[in-house]
Formats: C-alpha cells, structure tokens, sequence
C-alpha cells in the first residue's frame, strides 16, 4: 500500500500546537521561533521530534525541571523501560501495568504521541521466562504461545494509545560478534528461528489495526559495502525487503542512532541515501533513540575546556545530520532522543571501560548544549522545496 499525505490526526496535531506556540508577530515583538520548543518547531513539518522517559525522574519530586521539560520540549515520548517484558510481566501470569500506564496518560494530559518500546527483545527479559526455557521446563512451542499471549496483552491493553511500536529490536548481529558473518542473534533466534520476527508482526497487527509497527535496530544508519555478509544496514534491508514480499505488516524501520564522538560515524547525504532507499520499500523511518557519546577522558572530568569543546561540537555536528536527513525524507515521521539530560543518561551506567558521557542536548543541570541549538537551528531554517510536510503510512494488513 502506497504512503499517504497528512492523516487527519497529523493535521489536528499541528493546528493543536501551532495555536499554542505561536506567538501572533507585531511591529514591537516580532515572531520569534526561537522561543519555540523543538516538538513546536518539528510539527511544523509534521515532524515529532520526542525523547525516551525515565520515570523515576519524572516521579522525581525533588526534581521538577525534568517532568517540566518532558511535558513542554517534545511531541513524543517513549518508555525508556517501563514497557520492557521484565517490568510488565515480573512474575508469570501477573502484570504490573502501573508506569507504562502513568506514561501513556502522562502523554494524553500533554498532547503528546507514545511510542511504544518494545515488544520483543533478547534483553531484559523476565527471570522465569529464560529459566524455564534453560531448564526445559518451557518447551519451543510454549514458547512460541507465550511469545504471541504476551504481544496479544500488551498490544490490546493499549490499543488505540500508541502511534508505533517497536515490535521487534535488536535482531541482527554485528560484524565483531561470533561468527562475524551477519546473521539473526538472541534468545528468539536461537529458541523459534527467524521465522519469529513476521509472526510477531501479525500478532501485533491482530491487536491493534491502526498502530504503526517498525523494526528498530542500532548501526544502520548509512549503508557501507552493500554486502549482507557485513554491511548491517543492507541485512536490515534486505530482511525488510523480504517481509514485505511476504505480507507481513511492517510499517516502519527505525534507527537508534546512538552514536559516538570518537566514531567517523556519516555525513547528511549517506544518512539521507539510507532513508530514502528504506523509503523506496514503502516503508515509514525515524530516528529512535539518538544520543551521541563522548569519551570522558581525565581532561574532560577536570573541566579542561580544550578537551571538552571539540566533544560538544563533534555531538551537535553527529545529532544535526540525522536531524537533517530525517527532515530531507518525508518518510521520515519522528526523531526521539533517548533521553534530554546527561542527569539520568544510560550511557555512563553501560560505558565504562573507558568512561564515556555527555551524550543528551542539556547538561546535569538542564542547560541546553550546543547540540541542542543545532536542532532547534535545523528546523527553523529547514523548509519548502527541500523539506516538505511528513508521509504518513496507512498501518499495513
């Protein structure tokens, strides 16, 4: 089915915010889109421009900038964790909805759209689910059932509230993993086989008719030597190429886009070749979980500015080219931060050898960084003929 312009909500959404942020221009206070919120500014061209939620954070009392800047700055939010399977579902047969319930009502009260993270992934997984199946007290067919009741539940339970899921994540391996041919990896693969990926596209299709379901993955951002062997990003396509051919209904690819300042990583015109050749299998992108990390070297932990500086340019340099590619392709429907503020950032929890850090748009104390100008600065001047309103797709059958 071919991508559509502008669905009914996308046009409401932009009227909606545009009422709010803007200011009517007079000849003492002229308009000025630098007051404005990168989700404002994104809507402009249909675009929602979003950040993931840690709840804690925003439970924070203590800490009331953060949920004041969740609720004003984006257009989108994501669950960082609080909709992962082992949060959900701790203990067999037992759901315990309250945070992701708190998050998706939390969006409702500002306007904003949810996507949900995630249904299916090797990580993070309940306790009693890899166990059972390590001491073979869960069979392979159970499994497979088990697979389809929880995406069935999860997917009923917020039929209607989220705008896309991410069905499945992280399901290809990369080149330094053993063996280095690529290949489809994890705790799915290696109990149902690849064919779990397109049965959970229609089991999540089955519960909810409307949302939009996407393929979300890490390193893909550009495409290298167009080789599936090594090049992740052609495994990717070419596996989404495949589901299409089969019915399955994929709606969307989504890249991470965690990056990192000590990387060549891409410039706007691969990442953009990448977009649009997705694009070409008519499938919806976005930029899902952007952050850009830098070495935190003993300079850099000391304040010495000449190490520090070129970090904060190379980053708002790394999260301006997706921005701008995501804008040059109308496929491209939204562009999520993984979270705003280097105060709850994953990255140092995760890399730590060497540590790394400085990787959001605000520093510990939400000050905005360059990078986060950078943005703001890319969706204002972007505009007609370049950058034109988003696709929007019609969830696929």
């Amino acid at each position: 089915m071919k991508l559509r312009q502008w669905t009914t909500v996308a046009v409401v959404a932009v009227a909606t915010v545009a009422a709010l942020n803007t200011v009517p221009a007079t000849a003492s206070r002229p308009y000025d889109p630098t007051a404005q919120s990168l989700g404002a500014l994104g809507l402009r061209h249909g675009l929602h421009v979003g950040t993931a939620v840690n709840m804690d954070a925003l439970n924070d009392a203590g800490d009331p900038q953060y949920r004041a800047l969740a609720s004003s700055e984006f257009t989108s939010v994501t669950a960082e964790n609080v909709m992962k399977w082992e949060v959900l579902e701790p203990t067999r047969g037992t759901y315990n909805w309250a945070a992701a319930d708190q998050l998706v009502e939390f969006a409702k009260r500002n306007r904003q759209s949810v996507r949900g993270h995630v249904l299916v992934w090797h990580n993070q997984l309940p306790a009693w689910l890899t166990a059972g199946v390590a001491d073979g007290s869960i069979s392979k067919q159970e499994l497979r059932e088990i697979l389809r009741k929880h995406i069935t539940t999860v997917v009923n339970r917020y039929k209607g509230k989220i705008w896309q899921w991410d069905v499945v994540n992280e399901a290809v391996s990369d080149p330094w993993d053993t063996p280095s041919t690529l290949h489809y990896k994890g705790f799915w693969a290696q109990n149902l086989g690849p064919g779990y990926i397109a049965d959970s596209f229609r089991w999540a299709r089955a519960a909810d008719p409307k949302a939009l379901l996407f393929y979300n993955d890490y390193n893909i951002e550009a495409f290298g030597s167009g080789n599936p062997a090594d090049d992740k990003t052609q495994f990717v396509y070419d596996m989404t190429k495949g589901l299409r051919a089969q019915g399955v209904p994929i709606d969307g690819v989504g890249s991470q886009g965690h990056l990192g300042t000590q990387y060549g990583n891409f410039d706007t015109l691969q990442v953009t070749a990448a977009l649009k050749k997705f694009s070409g299998l008519g499938v919806a992108t976005a930029f899902t979980e952007v952050d850009v990390r830098s070495q935190m070297t003993a300079g850099v932990q000391t304040g010495n500015s000449e190490e520090i500086n070129p970090r904060l340019q190379a980053s708002a340099a790394n999260f301006s080219v997706l921005m701008k590619a995501c804008l040059a392709v109308r496929s491209c429907l939204s562009y999520t931060v993984w979270g705003f503020s280097d105060r709850y950032s994953w990255v140092p929890d995760w890399f730590d050898d060497p540590p790394e850090g400085l990787a959001t748009i605000y520093d510990e104390n939400y000050q905005p960084k360059r990078a986060y100008q950078e943005l703001k600065s890319d969706l204002i001047i972007a505009g007609p003929p370049y950058v034109l309103p988003r696709i929007t797709p019609r969830p696929r059958r």
